[in-house]
């Protein structure tokens, strides 16, 4: 085959494998309307935005916000009989399975950063929070100082890794660096030795401290290393999509059902134990229910 026939063939392949990766995942909307199904992906241990509950079936505050989405796709499509699928996700594979179509909508305790944002669109901020560290009541550490030395984990995947990760380098902090597969995973290393604390978002640690076997056993410690906002992630250039989430958002904050929701998620007691997070709304998304920003973390 001559040169010239080899590249009108490279370039003819290639722009029939674009159309084919443009086909697998076309405007979210349509996708839908046209399979009659919808596939919302949630996190196995993200306590309290997206869990799997007593009954193993997913719930959680940001879950629940996202069946108020759902309810709002079967208007938008036209489809009252939308079949909805449920779908596990993890950190390392939630971006990759949203991309490729395997998910339309990811309901967890995702933060919105600028990184992110070149593959994925977010929905308005939901959440704001800091990374601290969950440890063992009785291990003397009270802050990242105390971590020269120790074994730090965090789960894979994570903006929390990634920050620990540049600290303990550009700081010289000195501390071992572990990575687990989730946030279940890392709480359990520490709770049986094999980690002395797990760096991650203070809200989710309170979580899994709430629901261990002995909360008492545990302390969540240090000052916010940053703060970051949690969003729904949608496909990337998916404006109609992207609009019809922020709008579902924004009419629960206006009338004030978000804060009903909040109540119900972070200042009561949740399923399947019981526990009651006391953690009060923050002055970040008090803000954002007026707001409305969907601005990343840098």
């Amino acid at each position: 085959m001559r040169t010239s026939h080899r590249l009108a063939f490279a370039f003819a392949t290639t722009a029939a494998l674009c159309g084919m990766a443009g086909a697998q995942t076309p405007p979210t909307l349509d996708k839908i309307k046209a399979s009659g199904t919808m596939t919302v992906a949630y996190r196995e241990s993200s306590i309290p935005f997206s869990y799997l509950g007593g009954d193993t079936q997913p719930v959680g505050f940001g879950w629940e916000i996202c069946q108020r989405v759902v309810a709002e796709v079967k208007k938008a499509t036209g489809r009252a009989d939308l079949k909805v699928n449920h779908q596990a996700v993890t950190s390392q594979n939630r971006i990759p399975l949203l991309a490729n179509g395997t998910i339309d909508i990811e309901c967890g305790s995702t933060t919105n950063n600028s990184d992110r944002a070149k593959q994925v669109s977010f929905a308005i901020n939901y959440f704001y929070t800091g990374t601290r560290f969950l440890v063992k009541a009785d291990s003397g550490i009270k802050s990242i100082a105390d971590l020269k030395g120790k074994k730090v984990v965090s789960t894979t995947g994570t903006t929390n890794y990634q920050l620990l990760r540049k600290l303990n380098t550009e700081q010289n902090l000195g501390f071992e660096l572990l990575a687990a597969k989730d946030h279940a995973e890392s709480a359990l290393m520490v709770q049986s030795g094999r980690a002395d604390a797990f760096g991650m978002d203070d809200i989710l640690l309170y979580g899994l401290r709430a629901g261990a076997q002995n909360p008492a056993e545990l302390a969540v410690v240090g000052d916010a290393l940053q703060v970051e906002p949690y969003a729904i992630m949608v496909r990337k250039d998916d404006a109609a999509f992207k609009k019809l989430v922020d709008d579902t958002l924004a009419g629960l904050m206006k009338s004030g059902e978000f804060e009903t929701l909040y109540k119900k998620w972070f200042q009561s007691a949740i399923p399947p134990k019981g526990i009651n997070l006391a953690a009060p709304m923050s002055k970040e998304l008090a803000d954002n229910l007026k707001n409305l920003s969907d601005k990343p973390a840098l």
